[in-house]
């Protein structure tokens, strides 16, 4: 998938807090926005090479968005609002490779795809079904944290994630398809497991779920400043 926008590269400073970063620009230092609450204290080091995405509107704080960083030279995206948008994009194509994956073929047999769907009095990231009609359930999870070729999520204590995975076990149980689908957006994980140190609740939800029948997908991404896409599925590790 493209990945739009007019990008340069710059040197990160520090994070002033969650949404908001100091980097070096060629010879100006400024504030920049950053669009993923997580720590990313790997990643978002003084000194670390990053990337830049200039805003198209002209209203905003921020004239720019830090949207990657490199770490021994590899580039990792940060922007947590990509995976939706790059889940969105690999459903509606017939990419090959793709199907060489069995396990994708539960989420590829849909012609119905809606973003941002109710399920009871909360949403999920994505409904899948039949004539307008949702038969399955999909969170999405960006994945940025990779420590001996594992990648761990989350970096952060995530209420609001544990919380997505309770819905879809209940969901599982009512009849519907639901799965979890974590998009790694870095190369070199060889592996996916949850961050128990981080946050146990959400790794025990995590057991709870794959016991119920939720469906896992770690997916593996190649990240270039202009593209991102798919390679394959990871191994889970509980």
């Amino acid at each position: 998938m493209n990945i739009p926008g007019k990008k340069t590269e710059a040197e990160f400073i520090a994070r002033l807090n969650r949404f908001v970063a100091k980097v070096q620009l060629k010879n100006e230092i400024i504030d920049v926005h950053v669009p993923n609450s997580g720590r990313l204290r790997e990643l978002l080091a003084p000194g670390a090479r990053v990337i830049l995405r200039e805003a198209t509107s002209h209203v905003r704080k921020y004239k720019y968005d830090v949207i990657m960083a490199y770490k021994d030279n590899e580039l990792i995206s940060i922007d947590s609002q990509l995976p939706n948008k790059f889940m969105l994009d690999l459903l509606t194509k017939t990419d090959e490779i793709l199907y060489k994956h069995t396990e994708l073929k539960k989420l590829l047999r849909f012609t119905y795809i809606k973003p941002d769907v109710r399920y009871k009095n909360s949403r999920f990231d994505l409904g899948l079904g039949e004539n307008k009609k949702v038969l399955y359930y999909a969170e999405i999870k960006g994945v940025t944290l990779v420590e001996d070729h594992i990648a761990f999520f989350p970096d952060a204590p995530t209420e609001r994630g544990t919380k997505h995975l309770e819905e879809l076990i209940e969901a599982k149980l009512e009849g519907f398809g639901a799965g979890v689908i974590f998009v790694i957006q870095r190369q070199g994980a060889e592996c996916f497991a949850p961050n128990d140190g981080m946050d146990p609740a959400f790794g025990k939800a995590l057991r709870r779920a794959v016991s119920a029948g939720v469906d896992v997908f770690p997916l593996r991404c190649s990240i270039k400043p202009d593209e991102i896409m798919f390679k394959d599925l990871v191994q889970l590790k509980l």
